[in-house]
């Protein structure tokens, strides 16, 4: 077989049966088999947790790596159903992707790894040139390639996202479904699991009119379409909503039904990130005042609408929390009993990779002013110190500490059954994985 890049990666899903959201995705008519693993292709050594064919407490669909159409739905169903939400994490490194997995495998839970446009230029490098948003798009996909590669060694269930696309990003997007569309044809599964496109700032019917295109075109891939009603305040990733009047910050029960009925009529696979106060950013108790309330009212409103066709849980709208760094635990676990299934978390994330990197200068500082010369003599080397590798694994061993909060805040800890994950055995010094210090 002709090597690609896209002929190696992952899994092929069985997209054949229906869901149990409460119509039948418009991907429900195509049948796959699974193919097979990036570790088959390639001969890679795959025991372990990489091996796993079935968690004892998921899905049968759901497995190991990126998934999307029916192994995504299923995994999305099955947090509605026990009451746990999963964290969305924004990523610009191959270091903060690894330490999402790492922090997912010792929660031993799922987790969605997601991409904005700012975050996906940086990871392909922000010397390249982002006309037409080329480099928005180069850097999510190689994201995604680096993801579909280790999230299978993890032995973890991933999901592929991108964040806030605004009209004026929408052919970042557009080149990225491309991508899929591609990627699809070989694999019978898209490359992302899922794009957020938010236009909030837009009147609601050129908002829902544009999403349900996008849906149309999404679903038939299986790939989930999460669209905003409603402005999330504050700022994140050079857009500030920081002076928007207090009224777009909380939706209502009607323009939430408004988007439901529309998009239900295309497909079933979306979320909505409804506004309830949400912010982005960490601010001091009191600036931040969360409705949770407006979820489970929306809720209720849909139902009554949907009346005989209803879910028994009267839960039709699966719903996204944006701006969950800094909240309340409280208002969080309120949040996922009304039907949130997704919490972006970035800033705490952010704050949590400086401080590891914060703490090891702050340890190793005198050894790190020269390349040689330290406190133990003018003539010791440095470099076991100043190796990026040191610096870069201390900030992601805060992250995985700061994820396993948010795990735990979102009740989405042992959901897999995977059991403690094993220690890393990487002892043998640089040269063999280990690290100098």
């Amino acid at each position: 077989m002709k090597f690609t890049l896209a002929a190696a990666l992952v899994f092929l899903t069985n997209i054949s049966a229906t869901t149990a959201f409460s119509n039948p995705p418009s991907f429900g008519k195509t049948s796959l088999k699974l193919k097979g693993s990036f570790s088959d292709e390639f001969g890679i050594p795959c025991g372990d947790d990489c091996a796993t064919a079935k968690y004892p407490n998921m899905p049968e669909s759901v497995h190991p790596g990126v998934l999307s159409g029916k192994s995504m739905i299923d995994l999305l169903e099955d947090a509605k159903k026990k009451g746990y939400a999963l964290p969305a994490v924004n990523c610009v490194s191959s270091s903060g992707i690894n330490a999402c997995l790492e922090a997912a495998r010792k929660n031993d839970a799922p987790v969605i790894i997601q991409f904005s446009s700012g975050g996906s230029q940086f990871y392909a490098g922000k010397g390249l040139d982002n006309t037409d948003y080329k480099a928005a798009i180069a850097g999510a996909i190689s994201g995604a390639f680096h993801v579909r590669a280790l999230a299978e060694q993890y032995g973890v269930p991933v999901l592929l996202h991108t964040d806030h696309c605004a009209k004026k990003l929408l052919p970042w997007i557009d080149g990225l479904l491309d991508a899929s569309e591609r990627y699809f044809e070989t694999h019978g599964e898209p490359l992302f699991s899922s794009h957020m496109i938010d236009l909030s700032e837009e009147p609601i019917e050129e908002n829902i009119e544009i999403c349900k295109k996008y849906l149309e075109r999404m679903s038939k891939m299986g790939i989930l379409l999460e669209m905003e009603l409603g402005i999330t305040g504050g700022e994140e990733d050079g857009v500030d909503n920081t002076d928007v009047p207090l009224e777009d910050l909380y939706s209502k029960p009607e323009e939430i039904y408004q988007v439901y009925e529309e998009l239900i009529k295309v497909s079933d696979m979306f979320t909505v990130a409804a506004a309830f106060g949400n912010v982005h950013g960490v601010y001091s108790p009191g600036n931040v005042k969360l409705e949770p309330k407006i979820l489970t009212r929306a809720q209720d409103y849909v139902s009554e609408k949907l009346g005989d066709k209803a879910p028994e849980d009267k839960k039709p709208v699966s719903f996204v929390f944006h701006g969950g760094s800094g909240s309340s635990v409280d208002d969080i676990q309120e949040a996922i009993g009304y039907g949130v299934i997704k919490m972006n978390i970035d800033t705490d994330t952010q704050w949590s990779y400086w401080e590891g990197i914060k703490g090891f200068e702050s340890k190793y500082h005198d050894y790190l002013q020269t390349q040689i010369g330290n406190p133990e003599g003018p003539e010791k080397p440095n470099k076991k110190y100043y190796d990026p590798r040191e610096c870069m694994r201390a900030a992601e061993v805060k992250t995985v500490e700061r994820l396993e909060q948010s795990f735990g805040d979102l009740k989405c800890q042992q959901v897999l059954g995977l059991g403690e994950m094993k220690s890393a055995d990487n002892v043998l010094g640089p040269r063999r994985g280990g690290l100098p210090v």
